[in-house]
Parts: C-alpha cells; sequence; structure tokens
C-alpha cells in the first residue's frame, strides 16, 4: 500500500517504530519533511528533542515517540507575537501569571511534548513549577494555549493536539485562521464558538476582563 503525503508517494515500510501507514492516520497528509526520520518515528525521546534543539536549533514537538516539527510562518509568527503582546498587556500589570511565546517546549504529561505558539500560565502553577532560567524543559500545563494555523498544519494533527491538550488540564484553546480572519474558541474538544471581525475576543473564564479586538488583531500592521 501506498501512502500519498503532499505530492509524494511513499512506500509504507516498517521501521523501529511505526510505519507511514501509522503516521497518516495520526497525523494526517503532513508535508513529509515534518516528521523526522533519525531517530526513527515510534522510538524518540524528551532527551533527542533536547538535543535536536541544541545542535540544530530546530522545534519539535514529541507525540507518542514521533518527532513533529513545528509548522511555522512568517505571517502567522507575527501574528502570534501580536497575540502575545495584548495578552501581556492585560496580565502584566495585574500580576496574573506569564506569556509563553513560540519556542516555548512544554512537556504536558511524560512523553508529549507539546509548542504552543502563545500560550498563558496562571500565577499558582509557576510557583508550583519553579521555572528557572536555562531548564530546557519543564513539566507545565497552560491555562490557555493559542494555535495559530500554518499551511502545513493538517486536521488530524490538530484534532488530536486539540485533545491532547485538554486531557492534560488545559481550561481553554484558541485556534487562530489568518485565511479566513477568524478565531476558534473551544470549551472542550467538541464544544466551541468562532469569532471574527468584527466581533470582539473575551477572555473568560480564563482572564475575565481581557476583550481584544479582532479588527486590530487581524488588521495589517500599516492599517493600525
Amino acid at each position: 500500500m501506498s501512502i500519498i503525503l503532499e505530492h509524494e508517494v511513499l512506500e509504507t515500510q516498517p521501521s523501529a517504530g511505526c510505519t507511514l501507514g501509522d503516521l497518516y492516520q495520526r497525523f494526517g497528509p503532513m508535508p513529509f519533511e515534518r516528521i523526522r526520520q533519525l531517530p526513527a518515528p515510534g522510538t524518540a525521546t524528551e532527551e533527542d528533542v533536547l538535543e535536536i534543539h541544541d545542535r540544530e536549533k530546530r522545534l519539535y514537538e514529541l507525540v507518542d515517540g514521533v518527532l513533529v516539527e513545528k509548522a511555522v510562518g512568517l505571517y502567522e509568527s507575527g501574528l502570534a507575537m501580536r497575540i502575545a503582546w495584548m495578552l501581556m498587556n492585560f496580565t502584566n500589570p495585574r500580576d496574573l501569571g506569564q506569556v509563553f511565546g513560540e519556542a516555548g517546549l512544554m512537556k504536558l504529561k511524560p512523553g508529549l511534548v507539546r509548542i504552543p505558539d502563545v500560550s498563558f500560565v496562571s500565577k499558582s502553577k509557576l510557583k508550583i513549577a519553579k521555572i528557572r532560567p536555562g531548564q530546557p524543559l519543564v513539566k507545565l500545563v497552560p491555562d490557555l494555549t493559542v494555535e495559530v494555523l500554518s499551511k502545513g498544519n493538517t486536521k488530524q494533527e490538530m484534532e488530536r493536539k486539540l485533545v491532547e491538550y485538554f486531557d492534560a488540564g488545559v481550561q481553554r484553546v484558541w485556534f487562530v485562521d489568518p485565511r479566513p480572519q477568524t478565531v476558534t474558541v473551544y470549551q472542550a474538544p467538541e464544544t466551541f464558538q468562532v469569532f471574527s471581525p468584527p466581533m470582539n475576543l473575551l477572555g473568560d473564564p480564563v482572564l475575565p476582563g481581557l476583550t481584544i479586538s479582532l479588527t486590530e488583531l487581524f488588521a495589517p500592521p500599516h492599517e493600525e
């Protein structure tokens, strides 16, 4: 059997950990270059995530022993920075917690490392985690995670990520899609609301009182 992954036809031969058929079932028609082949899919560890990051400065998420490279585009990265800036403008003066960016490796549970584009962690959780300079990987479950969808993301990949976030204890997940200019706010994997300009995005219940203008969020920088 053959699996078509983003214009490539690849034979499903067994690896040390899983087959390409397994990868397709888990992640959908993902660009094949996003899946690290060494170490073999299904055999990777948290140590591999850190070693590759230190040596190559590349960000990989770890899912069931598979290293999946973080999909980031230039526009999407800028949009994530804008969201982080808006969150920080609200949380910092109130000393509510900390906002993290798209390079923050988070260990949701043993063997599961995710890298939200933006995340907020409450002050109470930060006290427990005791984050220190130089810590490469911290077990930390955000209160809010934000994923800015990129062209390389697949439906299966994002659905899986959504379930993992809520299973770990995340309260709210925002999927920000730049193309239709929408923000889907998930209260649970199957419970959500879709917002678009000129609507406002509210921070309840994680950040009560926060209001983000989606017109402002999606406005090109030169039009602000």
